[in-house]
């Protein structure tokens, strides 16, 4: 048979470009106009916590639907908190019904009534201090492929704690037992839809897991309550109110529980319904056809390959105030990783992407600097900085996360972290070490030691926070200079060579200035003198403070920052607009994220 120039079979076809559509709320999801096949996950609303952790709401995956113009969705309500089913998600494509089922309540607290309700996933088993009461039964009602789990049991003895609610892709736990108050049964693991779906669906592509079950809390102590199911489960609480499970993931709400009387449970999350329309257009279509979808720009895209490098900086560590006579150390730089620039030992390797269409979004947090610890004549410790991640959703190798600098002494050993905390000064005639680097582990390592901290008749000397390319320096004993922080890196991914991740300088008691290393690491504070804060953007320690009287305050790390080099033939994005886009005098793209975002590559 002719087909406009080919000879042979026709086959159906579908240009749907592989857009994914999620859908949050209930009514028709408007397909384009070359779709003709799509893949669904449908999720229903979470069971709602009261002492058993709420079960996760259904989860059904469905494959080459055939479908025409509009899909009608209906979107299902978590369930009310102390014990209420979720609510059925229901997909109707090709004039077939597909339904998810509501996730099982979490039982209630009370002899005879404790049983975790039945649903998509079911909820856990409540408590009533002398029999043992069983979780809820999952993928009720039965399909194939299974649509949940079941929940976790509550044991028989007395002071016993609830189930955790089921989900996905796990059983919630069981109930713990303990004289003290047993530790609620941990929420079920969600399942990952995101190799189908992508990440920009429940928590990073995770979806429907379990409630943690309540915490079991007597008069003579108390348990904990039970972990929120990984993908969008509430957690138990152990006293208080459970926590809901989050919307549009069909999470179940977190049990709680309080003798004599249960708390309140948190509210199942909403479900959610996600669409992705095929590209379907293997076998022969006729020419015509071809040109139609030309003309509405829906034939399959080349597909593309690239390599990014990176840059990625983590928040460095803030410094302590202390009581008169003890000073602190210097805060550590935020974690520094790097690919293509920079000192050669510590490059990684840049990031692979391939067989992409182009227009892919990568999600980027930009650590915090720690907060300096609070002025007021008492010892009072700095933070850690906060972590910066590049591709937050991804996962290794192209996943890059640096972790925030250690927080120094005060008065002891200095916190660990991506660049290390320095030694604080010890109330005593000893010395104290400094936190160590590169923790976690990462090779290229991502920091080094802080410097320890000295003290004896004289006053008292902290050691640097340590740096990118180098440890802190070590404070003098007998009361002489803090030690300088330790030096950052220099990196010319954006041209021009600058460095980050210098370690803070550590305070003292004396005229001494010790100073902050290369990289943007605050000044370290002698006699009457105020100490600086880490450098902005850099992943900069903080100085550390004064010891002598009044006492000094503590200061801020510096915040992080992350990079972005792609090949002169790519496009980038950003948002949101106070992150910024250029391009290289070679031709290379680059962008460079202040505050967290989303970067897009096209």
């Amino acid at each position: 048979m002719a087909n406009g120039g080919i000879i042979g079979p026709t086959t159906v076809t579908s240009f749907g470009k592989n857009t994914i559509t999620v859908k949050t709320s209930s009514g028709c999801i408007s397909l384009q106009p070359g779709t003709k096949i799509i893949d669904a996950a449908v999720v229903a609303g979470g069971g709602g916590g009261s002492s058993g952790g709420g079960g996760a709401g259904g989860l059904r995956q469905f494959s080459n639907l055939s479908v025409c113009g509009s899909v009608p969705a209906t979107i299902g309500a978590g369930g009310a908190a102390n014990a209420a089913n979720g609510v059925d998600s229901v997909l109707v494509a090709g004039g077939t019904t597909y339904t998810s089922a509501g996730g099982g309540a979490g039982g209630i607290r009370s002899p005879g009534t404790a049983l975790g309700g039945d649903g998509g996933s079911g909820g856990g088993a409540g408590t009533d201090a002398n029999c043992a009461n069983s979780g809820g039964c999952g993928n009720t009602p039965p399909v194939s492929p299974p649509q949940g789990n079941n929940g976790g049991n509550a044991p028989s003895t007395f002071y016993q704690a609830a189930g955790g609610g089921g989900g996905a892709g796990g059983v919630g736990a069981n109930g713990g037992i303990s004289p003290s108050g047993g530790d609620g049964g941990a929420g079920g693991n969600g399942s990952d839809i995101s190799p189908n779906f992508g990440t920009g669906v429940g928590v990073c592509g995770v979806i429907a897991g379990g409630g943690g079950g309540g915490a079991n809390v007597p008069a003579v102590g108390g348990g904990t309550g039970g972990a929120a199911g990984p993908g969008g489960g509430g957690a138990g609480k152990g006293p208080g109110s459970g926590g809901a499970g989050t919307a549009n993931t069909g999470g179940g709400g977190g049990g709680a529980e309080h003798d004599p009387a249960p708390s309140g449970g948190g509210a199942g999350g909403s479900g959610v319904v996600v669409i992705k329309e095929l590209d379907k257009a293997s076998g022969v279509w006729s020419m015509q056809e071809q040109l139609d979808q030309l003309n509405n720009g829906t034939w399959p895209k080349v597909l593309i390959s690239y390599s990014l490098d990176y840059l990625v900086v983590a928040g460095g560590g803030g410094s302590g105030s202390n009581a008169c006579g003890y000073a602190s150390g210097g805060g550590g730089a935020g974690g520094y990783r790097a690919s293509g620039y920079g000192p050669s030992p510590l490059r990684g390797s840049a990031l692979p992407f391939s067989n992409l269409e182009g227009g892919e979004s990568y999600v980027v947090t930009i650590g915090a600097g720690g907060s300096a610890g609070s002025a007021g004549g008492s010892v009072s410790r700095g933070n850690q900085g906060s972590n910066s991640i590049f591709n937050v959703c991804g996962s290794a190798p192209v996943k890059i996360t640096s972790t925030g600098g250690g927080h120094p002494g005060p008065s002891g050993t200095g916190g660990s972290g991506g660049g290390g905390g320095s030694g604080g000064s010890p109330d005593r005639f000893s010395t104290e070490p400094g936190g160590a680097g590169n923790t976690p582990p990462v090779d290229p390592p991502q920091g080094n030691a802080g410097g320890s901290g000295g003290h004896a008749s004289g006053g008292s000397a902290s050691g640097g926070g340590g740096g990118a390319t180098a440890t802190g320096s070590n404070g003098s004993t007998g009361g002489g200079a803090g030690g300088n922080g330790g030096a950052g890196a220099p990196n010319t991914i954006l041209g021009p060579d600058s460095s980050y991740a210098g370690g803070g300088g550590g305070g003292n008691n004396n005229s001494n200035t010790p100073t902050g290393g290369a990289g943007g690491g605050g000044r370290g504070a002698g006699s009457s003198q105020t100490s600086q804060d880490g450098t902005a953007n850099t992943g900069g320690g903080a100085g550390g403070s004064y010891s002598g009287s009044p006492p000094g305050a503590g200061q801020a790390g510096g915040s992080g920052v992350v990079i972005i080099r792609a090949p002169s033939d790519r496009t980038l994005a950003v948002s949101p607009g106070t992150n910024s886009t250029s391009t290289h005098p070679g031709g290379d793209k680059l962008a460079t994220f202040t505050v967290s975002g989303t970067l897009t590559v096209s």
